[in-house]
């Protein structure tokens, strides 16, 4: 018999904020979920006032393989973890951005980290970038799981300080919303030193032949699904989009064939503690998306 207290039971059974029933719940689990992130950055990198907060205030310089796993611990805590969980990762990223400031390339003003356009043009630039690496990697989305998927992360808006109903909710609102702030973006020095740090992360000595063989080709997969614009801004030719598409479906395949649980085993384990908490029938897999 279980003597586990009612609250403790209560703890151990919460879905969190997105739930098993979710599109996110089964997106996330996907290794090409990697890919889609270094694309964000690369995108994020294109607002001037958003990568000047970053080269402001971040220590990505120094610690770049510790920013890239507290990202990867923030979005697998909101996707996997309880509500408390979710909710406290949230709280923290918004005191943090809350005492941060920064000075606009342009003005010379000084500007607040948290501005509501910065944080929406972060977000959508995430949102976009999971969806379309997934989706051109052969995750099987349909639009209909993509405006479901686009909608659900309102809630990760929410968590940042955003208002949800300023939010796109759907492919066409996201669309408009990319549209409207495409003659904003640019490629300036620090949007460069991003890409430089992108493409040559800085690692041991002995793991620069690593680097060369192993991350630079996910950084320049990770470039070559940008969209269009961005690889017009960057001023590099874009690849034929046929070719990057089979790319993207040859590593997601390939990565796909590893072992589920051997991939969750990696810290900071959020799959494998929310199946823990919830039951092996809510372990993601796409084959559970509903229509």
């Amino acid at each position: 018999m279980d003597t586990t207290p009612h609250s403790r039971l209560g703890e151990r059974a919460d879905p969190g904020l997105f739930t098993p029933a979710s599109v996110t719940w089964q997106a996330h689990g996907d290794p090409m979920m990697w890919v889609a992130g270094i694309r964000a950055l690369y995108l994020q990198a294109l607002h001037p006032r958003a990568v000047r907060a970053v080269i402001e205030n971040s220590d990505f310089r120094d610690d770049a393989w510790g920013r890239l796993r507290r990202t990867a611990d923030y979005v697998g805590t909101t996707t996997y973890g309880t509500t408390e969980a979710a909710e406290r990762a949230g709280a923290h990223v918004r005191r943090i951005h809350d005492r941060l400031r920064a000075t606009d390339p342009d003005t010379g003003r000084t500007y607040r980290v948290d501005d509501p356009e910065l944080l929406l043009w972060v977000h959508c630039a995430e949102i976009d970038s999971y969806l379309h690496v997934l989706r051109r990697s052969g995750f099987p989305l349909t639009d209909a799981h993509a405006d479901r998927y686009i909608a659900e992360h309102r809630v990760s808006a929410r968590l940042v300080g955003l208002d949800p109903g300023e939010v796109p909710g759907d492919r066409a609102e996201l669309a408009a919303y990319f549209a409207s702030v495409q003659p904003s973006l640019a490629a300036g020095p620090d949007a460069r030193e991003i890409e430089d740090f992108l493409r040559r992360p800085p690692v041991h000595p002995l793991l620069v032949p690593a680097r060369a063989l192993l991350w630079r080709h996910v950084a320049d997969l990770s470039y070559a699904a940008l969209p269009p614009y961005a690889h017009a801004l960057y001023g590099r030719p874009a690849p034929p989009p046929a070719t990057v598409t089979r790319r993207l479906r040859r590593t997601g395949a390939l990565l796909r064939t590893l072992p589920a649980r051997l991939r969750w085993q990696l810290p900071p384990q959020h799959i494998l503690r929310a199946t823990a908490r919830l039951g092996p029938g809510t372990r993601p897999d796409p084959r559970r998306l509903t229509p």
